[in-house]
């Protein structure tokens, strides 16, 4: 059976995304076949071809691992219509418009989180190393009971987790306590350590922080990410204005170029020791 690795937030923007995608090219260049993985994701912008249509995060996510682009890479996509409503894809097909609360009462732990599970069967069957992506934050205990994107998707593969936090919003260690605090005791044991993503500042008056942080929560920092610019679209949000694509030739050699240049930057912030140690 395939390996599995998971990034997780403490928040929307955390870098969750950008994180998977380098991670796919760093193990994807170390000679891994690399999948990459989101159970559920809120998006309306998708790549479409081959006669279905997923989150174009993970599409770009699977360029990155050079993997052939498959709807159980992102086997929910949640396209918000407004009004709390949806329309819903599964396996990269229209399934139904639904309203926020038909979705999570009546899908996301019936259908929803059997068509994550048996994807991740698939891509465990296929991939020697699965880098999934978890939604939002896994502290969201409004949520909790519904939530098939975060936990119960380490869980079921019993991945090791890697929590990440934004420090240039502020708030970072905080947000990290807080995190570990809130999430169900059961599923504290996943969590292996923090990265800390887009810092820019003195490193020297930031790092005797990791030992509090270690103090408080008993786990390490794996690494502190830089500010980055980088030419990778972003998933949207309210913080983002994300970019159209072109999935020409043409454009697809510029983001091979802009992902290489971004795996080559995190693997020099990680210790990627450590975090290989995890999936072995």
């Amino acid at each position: 059976m395939s390996k599995a690795l998971m990034i997780q937030g403490t928040s929307s923007g955390a870098g969750k995304t950008t994180l998977v995608t380098a991670l796919c090219r760093i193990f994807a260049n170390s000679g891994y076949r690399v999948a990459p993985f989101k159970s559920q994701n809120m998006s309306s912008y998708s790549y479409k071809k081959n006669g279905f249509e997923i989150s174009r995060a993970q599409a770009i996510q699977a360029i990155a691992a050079r993997a052939e682009i498959d709807p159980r890479m992102n086997p929910i996509l949640l396209m918000p219509l407004g009004n709390y409503s949806s329309k819903v894809l599964v396996q990269g097909k229209f399934y139904k418009k639904m309203y926020a609360k038909d979705y999570y009462e009546k899908f996301a732990l019936s259908k929803g989180l059997k068509t994550a599970t048996e994807s991740l069967d698939w891509l465990q069957q296929n991939y020697d190393l699965i880098i999934m992506e978890g939604a939002g934050s896994p502290a969201e205990f409004n949520l909790e009971k519904y939530d098939i994107a975060n936990m119960r998707m380490a869980e079921y593969l019993s991945a090791p987790v890697i929590l990440v936090a934004d420090i240039d919003k502020g708030g970072s260690f905080a947000s990290i306590v807080g995190t570990m605090e809130l999430i169900d005791r059961k599923y504290r044991k996943f969590i292996k350590g923090f990265v800390i993503n887009k810092f820019r500042g003195d490193m020297r008056i930031l790092r005797p922080s990791f030992k509090k942080l270690r103090q408080k929560t008993d786990k390490p920092i794996l690494g502190t990410i830089p500010l980055l610019k980088f030419d990778i679209p972003e998933e949207d949000s309210l913080h983002t204005n994300p970019k159209q694509v072109h999935w020409n030739k043409k454009y697809l050699q510029s983001l091979d170029i802009e992902i290489e240049n971004l795996s080559r930057t995190v693997k020099a912030s990680l210790n990627m020791k450590a975090i290989g140690r995890l999936i072995q």
